[in-house]
């Protein structure tokens, strides 16, 4: 505007760095100022803070009424998670105030609620976070600055739920015109139900082809967006990593002895969300010609506190042993490598891909399922573990055995006294 006095006006939280904003989650304190330069002296009515949460969705869909008549219905929901006001500067007069010309800054603070929920933009939804500072002059339209801010809930994988093992098992018949070719079974398992990104996801799974044909094995992480207002739902679907396996000839077994899936930077799951969900999936199926897909989906969860290298994972090793033994696979690797933390990926890859969103944007489901551009991934294996024996193969020394109290022998003369040794 000509004549306008102000130089500039923004909102700055505190903690930002060159090119990174700060990241909250619930319960924090979000600091910052409201920075304001005149370039000459200039009246204000007031300056007022804002801060606001929402989750929001919606989305349309075509209707038919008849034979001829159609319309739009509408499907939209919004759940307000924050809401902070205040006042930076009144004056106690209820007129006006003139600040001299130069740099002005007014600083505030508020807490975040307990819980909340993580930034998400979607198809159909999105939950945003911002500051909105307004400035209030006589004669002059008000003057706003705005300020997004991320937040993300941390979602802890080192719980008995999350730590748990998960298997399944699917078989079909392969049909071609009427006539059945054989048929094609598939089982497979994962460790955990909770992942990191940057963590690989060591797959076991056996192919049994029974058919005439051969088939394609191949497994997928599918982030699943499930929106819902009024009573209804709307889902979207998206691969954010994948792989292919070598095929599978008629009459032959083939196996998966922890066959690699790492996990891109993806946003954690979603759970809790009156309106929009954010779930994961390991999919796992075999593409058998003339026949619909064999499909077993495994769940996962996201989260953002990576597995902890020695307590939480003590408690599942047996478990995870057991479950690695029972396919007869091995044992745990000696060393595992601790995953790295969430906000260590994730802001790499925001780094590499300026000018996008806190995530990166996904594939479509429906098109990397059936494409043929899945990635194959070295699969590694688990060294086997050592065997078992009932003679000590590391006996202790002559000098070590132990001795008769009463004559002080070694303890093939004890037998012979009948000492207590002996028993």
């Amino acid at each position: 505007m000509l004549f306008d006095k102000v130089k500039a006006f923004a909102v700055q939280l505190d903690g930002a760095t060159a090119g990174a904003e700060p990241v909250f989650s619930g319960g924090q304190a979000v600091v910052g100022r409201v920075l304001l330069e005149l370039a000459g002296a200039a009246r204000v009515g007031a300056l007022r803070l804002r801060a606001r949460g929402r989750a929001h969705v919606h989305w349309t869909e075509s209707r038919s009424a008849g034979s001829s008549t159609a319309y739009t219905q509408s499907y939209s929901e919004r759940v307000e998670v924050v809401n902070h006001r205040a006042t930076l500067l009144a004056p106690d007069t209820g007129e006006t105030t003139t600040l001299p010309p130069g740099r002005h800054e007014f600083p505030f603070s508020f807490q975040l609620p307990p819980t909340l929920v993580t930034s998400f933009e979607g198809k159909h939804g999105s939950v945003r976070y911002c500051i909105k500072a307004t400035l209030h002059r006589p004669w002059v339209p008000a003057r706003r600055a705005r300020k997004v801010f991320t937040v993300i809930e941390p979602v802890d994988i080192n719980t008995p739920a999350l730590l748990a093992p998960q298997a399944g098992a699917r078989e079909k018949v392969a049909r071609s015109w009427y006539y059945n070719r054989g048929l094609v079974s598939l089982s497979a398992k994962i460790d955990r139900k909770g992942y990191t990104p940057g963590e690989v996801i060591p797959i076991f799974a056996e192919i049994d082809n029974n058919s005439t044909r051969p088939v394609l094995p191949r497994a997928a992480v599918v982030q699943t967006q499930t929106f819902m207002a009024r009573g209804a739902r709307k889902q979207k679907r998206a691969v954010v990593a994948n792989l292919a396996g070598e095929p599978v000839g008629p009459g032959r077994r083939a196996l998966w002895q922890g066959r690699a899936l790492r996990i891109p930077p993806v946003g954690p799951s979603i759970l809790h969300c009156r309106v929009l969900h954010v779930d994961y999936t390991l999919k796992v199926c075999v593409d058998i010609p003339g026949t619909s897909k064999l499909l077993l989906e495994l769940p996962l969860v996201i989260g953002t506190i990576p597995l902890h290298p020695f307590s939480s994972r003590s408690s599942s090793v047996g478990s995870h042993a057991s479950f690695l033994l029972d396919w007869g696979l091995g044992a745990l690797p000696e060393q595992p490598e601790a995953p790295p933390e969430y906000s260590e990926v994730v802001a790499e890859e925001e780094m590499a891909a300026s000018g996008q969103g806190p995530f990166p944007l996904l594939q479509d489901a429906n098109m990397s399922l059936d494409g043929p551009f899945f990635a194959y991934i070295q699969e590694f294996r688990y060294r086997p573990p050592p065997l078992y024996s009932e003679e000590d193969p590391n006996p202790a020394s002559e000098a070590m055995r132990p001795r008769c109290m009463t004559c002080s022998t070694a303890d093939m003369h004890l037998r012979a006294h009948g000492c207590c040794w002996s028993s």
